[in-house]
């Protein structure tokens, strides 16, 4: 049964047999069956996360592979701004053709009725993975938080600081509010769509919730992370939240009411269990750079985290961020292997 799953178990703070791993970005370039699935169709990334054959199947890759205890759907943050109106491509990375930078450009923003019909492709692959995964694994879904999708939208492009979004946000938050109130309802409709298929449990990604101090954090950018959460449909079904480089205001993250907190590898995981209280879940959080060292560093560097939990209940482990394109799959698969065998009651 779903309840079994030491994965939810532990999303809800229950007590498990071993503590539950899967990797961000567990699909991915690092693996040669991957690249292969890739190889095979036509197109760009953005064409194999709507392709629901190929997308079912690269999803499938690291359950098979790695022995993770939960699959995440493959696909894309920026898969949703799409039926809001903006052209996107990857060249490699996303790019928008025509950012926002108006208010007429907010108002040009569609926020589609039946998310379902505007990506057709999203429930379908969601439907297939349930049936492939039934009694196996749970499946998790996710979306781009609105703040780090208003970052995208604002600049057209990956970035180190999003100046834009910033001077959007400070020069005319007017604009910036209007914007994030249209992102966070899209959000919201996404989200519960995935839920809907079949989702169960969802990842919110604030990659760059951590690119503000935490006086900005707490006035743009906690207030749509709230209300995105609060309206989703999350009955038995728990909500993650992970914002890189959030170690200096994890009280403000807890603000935004997951169930879940994932933490990236600047921050000691006992101390930020310490700060967050036994209330709320916590997972990660190991440097993704670890998967290229030696197997008895690994292993030791999984042990120190396992440590720094303290056989609490209520924790996940994953990496710190996404699994890095070039990293041996075999250390990954020992990675999975450790967490499993050094954590077994």
């Amino acid at each position: 049964m779903a309840t079994d799953y030491n994965f939810l178990k532990a999303c809800w703070g229950q007590p498990v047999d071993r503590v539950p791993v899967w990797l961000m970005r567990q699909a991915g370039r690092y693996l040669p069956q991957y690249r292969e699935v890739r190889s095979r169709g036509e197109g760009t990334f953005l064409d194999l996360c709507k392709d629901p054959e190929r997308a079912a199947e690269v999803t499938i890759q690291p359950i098979d592979i790695l022995g993770v205890d939960a699959a995440i759907l493959f696909s894309d943050i920026l898969t949703p701004i799409e039926p809001m109106g903006m052209e996107l491509d990857f060249v490699p990375g996303p790019v928008f053709a025509k950012p926002i930078r108006s208010q007429a450009d907010v108002d040009a923003l569609i926020v589609p009725a039946d998310m379902a019909q505007a990506v057709p492709y999203v429930p379908a692959i969601i439907q297939r993975l349930r049936k492939a995964f039934e009694d196996r694994v749970p499946l998790i879904g996710f979306g781009g938080a609105p703040f780090t999708l208003a970052c995208y939208m604002v600049e057209g492009k990956g970035n180190k600081d999003f100046a834009a979004l910033k001077q959007m946000m400070y020069g005319d938050p007017g604009l910036y509010h209007a914007l994030m109130e249209k992102i966070t309802e899209m959000d919201c409709r996404y989200l519960n769509m995935q839920i809907a298929a079949g989702a169960q449990a969802i990842q919110i990604f604030d990659t760059w919730g951590g690119l503000v101090a935490p006086h900005d954090f707490e006035q743009f950018v906690l207030p749509y992370t709230q209300k995105l959460i609060a309206g989703l449909n999350r009955k038995d079904v728990p909500i993650i939240y992970f914002v890189k480089n959030s170690g200096t205001m994890l009280e403000l993250v807890k603000e935004a009411g997951s169930d879940v907190i994932g933490l990236d590898w600047h921050i000691n995981l006992g101390k930020a269990r310490d700060i967050l209280g036994n209330d709320v879940a916590v997972q990660g959080n190991l440097d993704p750079t670890v998967l290229y060292a030696p197997k008895p560093y690994i292993e030791k560097e999984v042990q120190r985290i396992l440590d720094e939990n303290g056989g609490r209940p209520g924790f996940i482990f994953n990496l710190g961020h996404g699994i890095l394109p070039t990293v041996p799959p075999g250390n990954a698969i020992f990675m999975v292997e450790a967490v499993h065998r050094l954590s077994q009651k």
